[in-house]
């Protein structure tokens, strides 16, 4: 497993981590994605998968970098602190490695909810802070109303099928030193499973053609290609979810190699911003 840094932190986070929305796989795939380097789990108060991440880290928590994030509809100052407290329950632990606005509110001015941010950085109970769904003017806004800690990671949806992050966001997360941390790297695992191909299927189905080309090219797997695309763009990190064990293993084995400038030209040929 290869790793980036975190923001400006100092902190290496895999480029190749666990994603939780969604997940039923119970202790045994999480715990094998840390055995293998994958040592970043990802989940939400909205995901209510908390508590598994929690079981599945007990007893290695300090080899596990954990990241939640609070609602949008819990973003103003003391519901902001409230949450952190009830995530911190449902993982049984004590401090959040990242914690995360899961997406912006037009309801509720930045600032008060990043105040509730820096507070929970005062007060030990998280270390890093960072956003999700976030534009570059809203980033920006975010940005400006922290007084004592730097906005570290922006975790938004990027994969080969949806890629407009690339006109502006991932540019400025680059200058500015902030983590892309990309959800749904594998379009919700239609760039991971054979589809049946025909003719009806339209640039869809040559653009899996070219993707199943690449990987065989190579030697890997159509998912692992999908995901080595996704970090061939510093600062990108991925997060795919997978209930199985068998397909954990196949997702850390995204990292540790490069897809060709040539392979890479010819995936963004097929899929088109």
């Amino acid at each position: 497993m290869e790793y980036r840094e975190l923001g400006a932190t100092g902190v290496m986070i895999p480029e190749v981590g666990l994603g939780t929305w969604k997940y039923r796989g119970g202790p045994e795939p999480l715990r094998r994605g840390i055995e293998l380097g994958a040592n970043l789990i990802d989940t939400a108060e909205m995901y209510r998968t908390e508590d598994a991440v929690g079981q599945a880290v007990r007893g290695i928590r300090e080899r596990v970098f954990v990241a939640t994030k609070v609602l949008g509809s819990n973003l103003r100052y003391d519901q902001v602190l409230r949450a952190a407290e009830n995530s911190l329950r449902q993982l049984d632990d004590s401090v959040i490695d990242l914690y995360q606005v899961h997406w912006p509110s037009h309801s509720v001015p930045i600032a008060e909810t990043m105040r509730a941010m820096e507070t929970l950085a005062d007060r030990g109970m998280v270390r890093y802070i960072g956003v999700s769904n976030f534009s570059v003017a809203e980033l920006r806004e975010a940005q400006g109303a922290m007084s004592k800690y730097p906005i570290v990671c922006n975790q938004v949806l990027y994969n080969l099928k949806r890629r407009g992050i690339e006109r502006d966001l991932i540019p400025y997360c680059r200058e500015n030193g902030i983590t892309v941390m990309a959800y749904t790297p594998l379009a919700d695992g239609s760039l991971a499973a054979r589809p049946r191909l025909s003719s009806r299927m339209g640039k869809a189905g040559r653009g899996w053609e070219i993707l199943d080309a690449v990987a065989l090219e190579a030697g890997r797997t159509p998912a692992q290609a999908a995901l080595n695309w996704c970090l061939w763009r510093e600062p990108v990190v991925v997060i795919p979810k997978t209930n199985s064990v068998a397909r954990t293993e196949e997702n850390c084995g995204a990292s540790g190699w490069r897809l060709t400038p040539e392979q890479v030209a010819r995936l963004e040929a097929a899929f088109p911003v």
